[in-house]
């Protein structure tokens, strides 16, 4: 007999994770294949794709913030003692619906996706669109500078982000987590032999009840 199924991500959450991951894959490709010597029209493709990808994430936020409990994903003082569980090891108590190491990752894609739009948000001055004229003076030659730093540099920590998250996503014994961010579930077996059900069970969302 197969072990009852566990929700895990809601289909919003699902669509939220693969529309983010597809405009993210849009960026990553049109900013940085241009500096590889790869020419196409990519500008427009870069910043339509920057603006989808604003729209996602204040939409994820605004959903954190009304509809889920922030404590899920929150980074504590007891985590700092379970850093060994980033190695893998079998080691502390098990974690609540995320692990350490998924709530880290979730943490610095927060802050460089932030920097990235941010700085992106600027950039737009500098090009012309139906929605705006381009206003190259907007600030200082100093500021864009920092601007273009700040940007470029989010931009190639996403790579490796990006390349670590695939990497943990298809390893066999986290495929289970991969199948859930498609299908939505996990078994129950899947979710008491990584994680405790008590603390799976606090960290529901205050409006939509248990996962």
């Amino acid at each position: 007999m197969s072990s009852p199924r566990i929700e895990r991500h809601k289909l919003i959450d699902r669509a939220f994770h693969w529309a983010m991951a597809a405009a993210m894959f849009a960026l990553l490709i049109t900013g940085l294949a241009p500096k590889l010597g790869i020419s196409f029209e990519w500008l427009l493709i870069h910043w339509v794709a920057g603006l989808l990808l604003t729209v996602i994430i204040v939409g994820h936020i605004v959903r954190a913030l009304f509809w889920q409990s922030l404590k899920s994903m929150w980074f504590t003082a007891a985590d700092a003692t379970a850093v060994s569980s980033l190695l893998g090891k079998d080691v502390g108590p098990k974690p609540g619906k995320y692990s350490l190491a998924q709530r880290l990752m979730h943490h610095a894609v927060t802050l460089f996706c932030l920097a990235a739009i941010g700085t992106g948000l600027v950039m737009l001055a500098k090009i012309d669109s139906p929605l705006w004229t381009r206003d190259p003076y907007l600030i200082s030659a100093e500021a864009w500078g920092l601007v273009y730093v700040v940007h470029g540099l989010a931009a190639l920590i996403f790579v490796s982000l990006i390349v670590l998250h695939v990497y943990f996503a298809i390893r066999p014994e986290k495929l289970f987590y991969l199948r859930s961010m498609v299908f939505g579930w996990i078994s129950r077996d899947e979710m008491t032999a990584n994680h405790d059900p008590a603390l799976w069970t606090d960290h529901t969302s205050r409006h939509e009840g248990q996962s």
